[in-house]
């Protein structure tokens, strides 16, 4: 198991820091050209000041890492990007990238943590001792042996004796063996993160029509969060906007064996829908690896509380 503690912009931190609770952040950094392959999901992710502030001042839970426009980026997360407003973000966006355009959407990594914590400054926690001034993004380390593992058993005191636990974590990892194959856990996902990870499982296109408009797509529960349905990428699925309306709304379903249905009272309410017929019995596309494809419990409440039939 591995930690990674990253550069921290102060500014992004003073501002998150503020929040009294927060479930998730954006980690993100102004250069979109790289993905951050660094850590598995549920892996910590421990936040580092600037240079002459050289100690670990937080962190979260890794969950995704993706690329997006930055106005998707703040569609998601808003202030939890670490700024009060998209203008804000898109000036610091600015100054790293040494670029002003009015109508670029840039493009930004970033980095989705989930249950983020903050240390208050009595207990910042000194940068190792092997840490490079030449350092400009972050470091791995090992949380099972030496320096990787002084540090998270100092992470782990904090989060465990001081009080500020974050919520939802009640195993905060502490094993140095591990057993068995590598196991792809996803921690508990906040909104922002379930819509950005939905969007990337069905790789940018509609589940049912392969519409590639990002604008117009959107990632919807299956079952209502509402409902108790949870933020898990098992429970959502990527639509274009009008077919999610349907969906949300009881005129559309997709049945647990993966065909999209449409209910008759479209032809009988509004006198229409040829369009949408055309795709009644239709098999979705859905993501490859199994722990992001829908799950039948989901579809088959959808199917039973909200279809129209």
């Amino acid at each position: 198991m591995n930690t990674y503690i990253g550069i921290t912009d102060t500014d992004w931190f003073t501002f998150l820091s503020g929040f009294r609770e927060i479930d998730e952040v954006n980690f993100w950094q102004p250069g979109g050209n790289r993905f951050f392959r660094t850590l598995i999901p549920s892996e910590p992710f421990l936040f580092k000041l600037h240079s002459p502030y050289d100690y670990i001042v937080g962190g979260g839970f890794f969950a995704h890492s993706t690329l997006l426009p930055c106005s998707l980026a703040w569609s998601a997360f808003a202030e939890r990007n670490g700024a009060v407003s998209i203008t804000e973000m898109r000036k610091r966006i600015e100054k790293y990238r040494r670029s002003s355009s009015t109508k670029e959407d840039y493009q930004i990594g970033c980095i989705l943590l989930e249950q983020p914590f903050f240390f208050d400054r009595d207990n910042w926690i000194q940068t190792p001792e092997d840490w490079s001034k030449n350092i400009v993004q972050g470091k791995r380390y090992d949380l099972t042996s030496g320096i990787g593992k002084r540090i998270w058993d100092q992470v782990r005191e904090k989060l465990l004796h001081k009080a500020i636990l974050p919520t939802g974590i009640s195993v905060i990892p502490d094993q140095t063996v591990r057993h068995g194959a590598p196991q792809t856990i996803l921690p508990r996902l906040g909104q922002g993160s379930f819509r950005v990870m939905v969007t990337d499982a069905y790789q940018r296109r509609c589940a049912v029509t392969q519409e590639r408009t990002l604008p117009a797509l959107e990632a919807s529960h299956i079952k209502p969060y509402s409902a108790a349905g949870p933020h898990s990428v098992k429970n959502g699925i990527l639509l274009r906007s009008d077919i999610h309306r349907l969906f949300d709304n009881g005129y559309a379903t997709i049945t647990p064996d993966l065909r999209f249905e449409v209910s008759k009272r479209i032809r009988e309410e509004f006198e229409n829908g040829k369009d949408y017929y055309a795709l009644n019995g239709k098999k979705i596309h859905i993501p490859e690896n199994c722990i992001l494809q829908p799950e039948s419990r989901f579809l088959t409440w959808h199917n039973e509380h909200i279809y129209l039939g």
